[in-house]
């Protein structure tokens, strides 16, 4: 764990390294996620132009969800970027590379795709969360806080575990198009209230994909809807199930791989 902090140092500063390099490059990704953020949001202002609410949810509620649902997200995009997984690492055949070192080999691939821009995005979710609590007038205690980490950590966790194991889909599969971009499809529908889809869509965004657990869920605990605490409370160990699952995916994965040349 130690030397996987050292290298994290060591790659944190490559990585500034290149973007600095190409500072206009640089600064026009950093807007351009900052904007598709704000898009979202006002996509949602607009629904609630034509309704007054969404089942028992206020628009302010559906905001304060949405900025919750982007913490963990942004949590977990700078150290799980696995988007070109597939293309990099089997079809190219870096895994070959990899599996050569005395690093473990998924904290090596999570270090080569480190992203600490993302930590705009993080702050993007925390403003609009302030937003929406200010306009609904809520009250926090002292434990509020560590409770808010608790659950941003496993429901990062959550997509930690969802993305390791749809990229570890790839140690068996020779396609070169995945299944993450229809899972980052399915993953947007947690940043509503699960409520009011019907109940297939419920249970899979609740049992079998549960990014409910990264959005409604947690969220439902600072909006005092005391009927979800039950699932706000199993949040910790749904991240630390669907973590391990996709660790033991991965691990399964890496054992199925013979190489880029077979």
């Amino acid at each position: 764990m130690v030397q996987i902090v050292r290298l994290f140092g060591e790659y944190l500063g490559q990585y500034f390294k290149t973007k600095l390099s190409y500072r206009a490059n640089f600064l026009s990704e950093l807007i351009g996620n900052l904007v598709f953020e704000f898009i979202n949001m006002i996509f949602i202002l607009v629904v609630f132009r034509h309704v007054a609410t969404m089942k028992d949810w206020t628009r302010d509620e559906i905001i304060f969800i949405y900025g919750f649902f982007q913490v963990p997200y942004a949590l977990f995009a700078m150290f799980f970027n696995f988007w070109d997984f597939n293309e990099r690492y089997i079809i190219r055949g870096e895994m070959d590379r990899i599996l050569t070192r005395p690093v473990n080999n998924l904290a090596q691939v999570c270090l080569e795709s480190v992203a600490p821009d993302r930590i705009f995005s993080l702050l993007t979710g925390l403003l609009i969360m302030g937003y929406a609590a200010f306009q609904l007038k809520l009250s926090f205690a002292w434990y509020d806080l560590p409770v808010f980490l608790i659950l941003v950590i496993s429901s990062a966790l959550i997509y930690a575990g969802v993305y390791t194991a749809i990229a570890a889909i790839s140690f068996f599969s020779d396609s070169r198009t995945g299944i993450a971009p229809m899972i980052w499809n399915i993953q947007n529908y947690g940043r509503y209230p699960v409520n009011v889809y019907n109940k297939a869509i419920q249970i899979l965004l609740t049992w079998i994909l549960p990014f409910a657990f990264v959005g409604v869920y947690p969220a439902a605990y600072f909006l005092r809807r005391e009927t979800w605490y039950f699932y706000t409370m199993l949040t910790p160990v749904m991240g630390i199930v669907f973590f391990c699952i996709g660790l033991t995916v991965w691990k399964m994965g890496v054992r199925k791989y013979s190489g880029a040349g077979s």
